[in-house]
């Protein structure tokens, strides 16, 4: 019996949107299992501190269907989870910070040789938890509530 490959994909996962659900998808399609790593919030630190907390957050990303295996982050060391689940492929997202080749050194550095991949980018509206926010304030202005 051969051994599924095993995929991660890791992110902050702050307000859920087809994005998400893209690069979930994408890099399910990679392996058998699919697992995802989400930021914790004191980790968070290259953009703004997530709205949803960390648990709720792991709970709402290990309900979607293309999610094998969910859980938080390390707090203290980056790397502990990689150890723990020994990916065959790590899977990022287009827009996510990590340098294919630096990741791969850092990880190999630790005795770690996933294969890294960079998924294609979400053709359609809402990739960003961003972009989703500045639309709603948007929409605000030009339709104010009048309650």
């Amino acid at each position: 019996m051969t051994a599924l490959t095993r995929v991660l994909a890791t992110g902050t996962f702050d307000l859920l949107h087809p994005g998400h659900l893209y690069f979930l998808e994408q890099a399910k399609i990679l392996g058998g299992e699919l697992y995802v790593i989400i930021s914790r919030d004191v980790n968070v630190n290259h953009k703004p501190t997530p709205i949803i907390p960390e648990k709720q957050r792991l709970e709402m990303v290990a309900a979607l269907k293309p999610v094998d295996f969910a859980l938080l982050g390390s707090l203290t060391d980056y790397f502990e989870p990689i150890a723990e689940i020994r990916p065959d492929i790590i899977a990022l997202g287009f827009d996510q910070k990590f340098q294919e080749k630096e990741l791969e050194e850092a990880l190999n550095k630790r005795g770690f040789f996933p294969e890294v991949i960079r998924l294609p980018p979400f053709g359609g509206d809402f990739h960003s938890s961003r972009a989703i926010a500045a639309e709603i304030v948007e929409r605000k202005k030009k339709h104010p509530p009048t309650d």
